[in-house]
């Protein structure tokens, strides 16, 4: 769901910047008038868990890949607002550091993903856990159902976003200027997959990180609703911690699902699909790759990827293989974790400047 610069237009993209930056206002808003500076921890956790959990592809039907987000369960912690900030966070570590997602999509992407999924997730798991005891199995089914519907919502606008391109921006000759799809392409392509593969284990990783939080530190559940009343939400961090070390440690795991997410194909992919680079899409694609591009080693001078020779070695011929090797993710992981900690802590430092542990307003 990560829109690349180059498949969408200017326009397109500054109307999607015009649209998230008052939500990350209201969201800033939000989260200084409801929570105090007890909860910027768990921000930083929550932005890292989203990292690590994007990291986890799977494989989609019509050769694609996909992965879950989180940001329905990070919402049902550290509520709708604080999320929004969180999973915003991971998607710009994405795009600046490893070039997943646009810079100048980068307001596409969180508005689609940063936004919509976990605000969207978080009020679908309100409504049907709404009355339900804090230890009933409708709770989790509420959280799994949440996590599914926000997946599957951000999906189908990121569909409409890539079909308009098709529909509204053309040469005279007809050739598409940025994405080459229309909506009639772009929205069962997107959604079919997400409907009945990557929403089904957005539903299923919300609903067992909920069973698990139920058992192991039920407080934590309780943390939006506790913060916003003023109270103190007695919480173990060390767990999650650890959890998230478990989950960065397994990360070369999604080196196992083989393909390309649909719509985040390059200049040259697309070229073999429908027999042209898009002029928008040649100018704008590529612009920039990041540090780690697409989590793996950089390139060197001769265009050698720095983890090529091990990977030949092993008998990996393939440049892009070598660059995606289980250390290069791994490390991707550890740096990517890190900046998204730190990234989401300041941020929520920033948002409780000034005020003291307990205190809001």
């Amino acid at each position: 769901m990560h829109i690349p610069d180059g498949y969408i237009s200017p326009q397109t993209a500054g109307g999607l910047w015009a649209l998230v930056v008052p939500a990350w206002y209201a969201a800033g808003y939000k989260v200084r008038r409801t929570l105090d500076a007890r909860q910027a921890p768990l921000i930083a956790i929550g932005a890292a868990f989203t990292f690590i959990i994007m990291m986890f592809n799977i494989p989609l039907p019509g050769g694609t890949t996909g992965h879950a987000v989180g940001g329905t369960i990070v919402a049902i912690v550290i509520g709708p607002w604080a999320a929004v900030i969180a999973v915003s966070v991971a998607l710009a570590i994405q795009a600046l550091f490893f070039g997943d997602g646009g810079i100048l999509a980068l307001g596409a992407n969180c508005f689609n993903i940063g936004f919509i999924l976990p605000v969207t997730g978080y009020l679908t798991y309100r409504l049907i856990a709404r009355g339900a005891a804090e230890g009933s199995a409708r709770r989790w089914i509420a959280a799994g159902v949440g996590g599914w519907t926000g997946l599957n919502l951000a999906a189908l606008l990121t569909a409409v976003v890539f079909g308009l391109q098709g529909e509204l921006y053309t040469a005279a000759d007809g050739s598409a200027l940025y994405s080459p799809y229309g909506l009639a392409t772009a929205i069962p392509a997107m959604m079919v997959p997400h409907l009945a593969v990557a929403g089904v284990v957005e539903a299923v990783m919300t609903s067992l990180v909920y069973i698990f939080l139920q058992r192991t530190n039920p407080a934590l559940l309780q943390n939006y609703k506790t913060a916003r009343a003023g109270g103190e939400s007695r919480f173990e961090l060390r767990p999650l911690i650890i959890g998230l070390a478990l989950l960065l440690v397994c990360t070369p795991i999604g080196l196992l699902a083989t393909g390309t997410a649909w719509g985040e194909w390059g200049a040259d992919e697309v070229a073999d699909e429908v027999g042209y680079v898009p002029e928008g899409m040649d100018r704008y694609a590529g612009a920039w790759t990041g540090l780690l591009p697409d989590y793996g080693f950089p390139a060197g001078e001769e265009g050698e990827s720095l983890g090529e020779g091990a990977a030949e070695t092993a008998g990996v011929v393939s440049v892009d293989a070598a660059r995606k090797s289980a250390p290069a993710y791994l490390v991707s992981g550890v740096v990517g974790l890190a900046l998204a900690s730190v990234a989401a802590l300041l941020s929520a430092r920033f948002l409780f400047r000034g005020r003291q542990e307990g205190n809001r307003g």
